[in-house]
């Protein structure tokens, strides 16, 4: 078994020609030199080495929201910053140029990135979005110390692909996740992203209760839109018993998939289905579908077009009294 080692390695696995990545549970066998699936990583003289320490493929101040993140401090901003790679192959991938190759990013060492979140106007912290953030765990090991040190919050927006290990290690260091269940389907997983949907389940078991957990889907007409599905998803995350937001989002057509655009009466059926089990479900990339009601009386409490409107009173619906689910929720 590897170590956690030095900045940029996971540490040694053996000193031949092969060496094996624990980081995720595709558990890549590497050559000597070879990089694996994800493109952030190889076998440097039998050590899995980060190809992406210290590099930055994206960042910016980006609207708490879009990540998406509803329940989470709801109005406020997080500097949002992501290198290079990503364990799955999603056909429908929108930030493939990022996710798919690795390429030389802007230099930055934590304690800058660290600065460059807490230092932007009404920053709350830092996110690590916009690729697999786990793919860049020692940036994130070494930089989320320094952010919550000094008051700032912890995000990361996660396709949930990562060996329990290393997300145990990281999860101290984490005030909120948003986790992508793409499907409630291995095979889904199998044809579409290359991965597990069993993984995915597993981290997001291990994390309810521990942080402030929301979850999106992005629907697919045709792929993982069957209302049995939905509705085995809805139950799935009911069982779990703990608060959480559901998202699902208005796929696309992106990277190598051309399937037409969900159109908005699949989403508002899904919606009634996921509402069934769960008090909290939103449409993403689309107009409406954005509005926080509260579970009690159904009261609209947190209203965010055209901007976001906060009726809450001490987190709590300014009607019934209901205390609505989330962290910062305090106008």
């Amino acid at each position: 078994m590897s170590n956690i080692n030095h900045a940029g390695k996971l540490g040694k696995e053996c000193y031949t020609a092969t060496a094996t990545c624990l980081l995720c549970p595709q558990h890549c066998q590497l050559r000597q030199g070879q990089s694996g699936r994800c493109h952030a990583r190889k076998n440097y003289e039998g050590e899995i080495e980060s190809l992406t320490y210290g590099e930055v493929a994206a960042w910016n101040l980006d609207p708490i929201e879009k990540k998406p993140l509803y329940h989470f401090y709801p109005g406020s901003s997080i500097f949002s910053a992501g290198g290079f790679g990503c364990n799955l192959s999603c056909s429908f991938c929108q930030n493939h140029e990022i996710s798919q190759k690795h390429q030389v990013g802007r230099k930055v060492t934590p304690a800058e990135l660290a600065e460059m979140a807490l230092e932007a106007q009404k920053s709350i912290g830092l996110c690590f979005t916009y690729s697999e953030p786990s793919m860049w765990f020692e940036m994130i090991r070494d930089t989320a110390p320094l952010v919550r040190a000094q008051g700032g919050k912890v995000v990361l927006v996660s396709n949930g692909t990562i060996s329990p290990r290393f997300l145990e290690a990281l999860i101290p260091w984490v005030d909120a996740v948003n986790i992508d269940i793409k499907a409630f389907s291995e095979a889904f997983y199998q044809h579409y992203c290359g991965g597990k949907l069993a993984w995915v389940l597993d981290n997001v078991e291990r994390l309810a209760g521990r942080v402030h957990l929301e979850i999106t889907t992005l629907i697919i007409p045709g792929a993982n839109d069957d209302s049995k599905e939905i509705r085995e998803l809805a139950g799935w995350l009911r069982q779990l018993k703990v608060p959480l937001a559901w998202h699902l989002s208005a796929y696309h057509p992106a990277y190598r998939l051309t399937i037409p655009p969900t159109d908005r009466q699949t989403l508002e059926r899904l919606w009634g289905i996921g509402k069934e089990s769960l008090p909290y479900v939103y449409l993403g990339n689309v107009r409406g579908g954005d509005t926080t009601f509260c579970p009690q009386c159904g009261e609209a409490v947190i209203q965010r077009e055209p901007v976001l409107v906060n009726r809450l009173e001490q987190g709590c619906c300014p009607k019934c009294g209901e205390s609505i689910f989330g962290v910062g929720m305090v106008k």
